[in-house]
């Protein structure tokens, strides 16, 4: 008897919507009874105060009696593998019922001598006349497939050749703006990356610089993610790259770009009816946000959910500090003094946010703080994809390279590579400022 297809809104692979009993993915051709195993990581997942039963409550529940398959009440004929013919690996019939092979001979080790010889050359496969002996080098600006590196690849994102997918822009994204350094890496469970990073520099009124850094964690129990982290990340920066040199107070500036990265979050559940027919019962998009603004005095911070940012001294001899509080299940059972720390986040509930950017979100209340640090240093921004291999500032401390401050890309590539050396179970986006902010323009090291 066959075994039940899984019931898939949408393709493990590219996502195209799915219908009722489809068994390839007609997109991208994907096989969709095989039933990938469940990933190995913590995504983040909102919490509509649904909190899972413990073991001794949920015993207690009277679960519903699953229906049993309608069918003939005669049950299927149990065959042994004795029972049914069938050759040996040389081809040669297999006798049926016949006796065992006396101890001693070949045939009972296992290893036959009577087999065709093996021949002392195969032949090989023709040449595919569609690829030449020497492809041509690809023109400027044409993409050229990761799989056979002489097709071109589509608009759709398919080699014109062997029509493999090829890896999306967001698998993995770098970005050096001067002083400052992000970078953004799906992972090595994920099949997207649901994380969204923006960067950016400009002037004080009074001349001073000022570098900006935002990162998002997109929520994964909502629908599109990965869209809601890349609209908040792109409208907080641009609110803030707008608002520092017209003279608004950074702390001031922080909190209305977290107001306008949630209204740009929320717009993405204004759409048609029709537009979610294929998921109807899904979240409305949503993400969590970090935030930092640096100047050559003062440091601020802003966050929404368990996203965090840390500051690591130049001078390791001096302590590291944790700038953001996790709104999070964890974090509301450690001040609650209910659960220590180590407690809290061992449990499967930890990664549930209690806050976040998205329409469902029960009420916005970003979280805003200013430092002014007397010693130079760097501020670590990131999503928990890095967080969870370093979740203590010491520990980040640890991996943070020591000339971080001077080579923040390098520093940034470093500390994905942990993340992905530990299990990579999550997106990785991470940050790097330095602080204070040197001027612009300035040779840094």
């Amino acid at each position: 008897m066959m075994s039940q297809m899984p019931q898939l809104s949408a393709c493990p692979s590219c996502e195209e919507p799915l219908e009722s009993g489809d068994r390839f993915c007609g997109a991208c051709g994907y096989d969709l009874s095989a039933v990938p195993a469940p990933p190995d990581d913590h995504p983040t997942l909102t919490m509509n105060g649904a909190v899972p039963l413990p073991p001794e409550e949920a015993a207690d529940v009277d679960w519903p009696v699953v229906p049993q398959p309608e069918g003939a009440g005669t049950p299927p004929a149990v065959h042994l593998p004795t029972d049914l013919p069938g050759t040996d690996s040389g081809g040669t019939p297999l006798p049926s019922n016949a006796p065992p092979p006396p101890a001693g001979s070949p045939a009972a080790s296992g290893v036959r001598f009577d087999r065709p010889p093996e021949p002392d050359e195969y032949p090989l496969q023709a040449p595919d006349p569609r690829v030449a002996a020497d492809p041509p080098t690809a023109g400027e600006g044409v993409k050229v497939c990761v799989a056979c590196r002489s097709g071109r690849v589509d608009p759709d994102g398919y080699c014109e050749n062997c029509g493999h997918a090829q890896p999306r822009e967001r698998d993995h994204m770098e970005q050096e703006l001067g002083p400052l350094a992000a970078v953004s890496d799906r992972g090595l469970r994920h099949h997207r990356n649901e994380d969204a990073f923006a960067v950016g520099q400009c002037l004080l009124p009074d001349g001073a610089p000022a570098l900006v850094a935002v990162v998002c964690d997109g929520v994964s129990s909502a629908t599109r993610p990965d869209a809601a982290s890349l609209a908040a990340s792109r409208q907080a920066g641009e609110a803030l790259l707008a608002a520092l040199p017209q003279g608004t107070h950074p702390q001031a500036a922080m909190h209305e770009a977290i107001i306008a990265a949630s209204h740009a979050v929320n717009s993405l559940a204004e759409e048609p009816a029709t537009a979610r027919e294929h998921a109807p019962h899904q979240n409305a998009p949503a993400c969590t946000l970090v935030s930092s603004i640096v100047t050559p005095t003062l440091l601020v911070v802003g966050w929404v959910g368990d996203s965090r940012a840390y500051w690591i001294p130049v001078d390791r001899s001096s302590p590291p500090a944790r700038l953001t509080e996790d709104d999070s299940w964890a974090a509301q059972m450690v001040a609650a003094g209910l659960m220590s720390e180590a407690e809290a986040y061992a449990d499967e509930r930890a990664h549930a946010i209690t806050g976040w950017l998205g329409a469902d979100a029960y009420e916005l209340e970003p979280h805003t703080a200013s430092f002014k640090p007397d010693r130079p240093g760097v501020v670590i921004v990131c999503t928990d994809g890095l967080w969870n291999y370093a979740e203590s500032a010491e520990e980040m401390a640890d991996i943070v390279p020591a000339d971080a401050a001077v080579r923040p890309l390098h520093s940034a590539q470093v500390l994905v590579g942990h993340a992905l050396d530990g299990g990579g179970h999550d997106n990785v986006t991470v940050a790097v400022v330095p602080f204070p902010a040197p001027p612009q323009g300035a040779v840094i090291g």
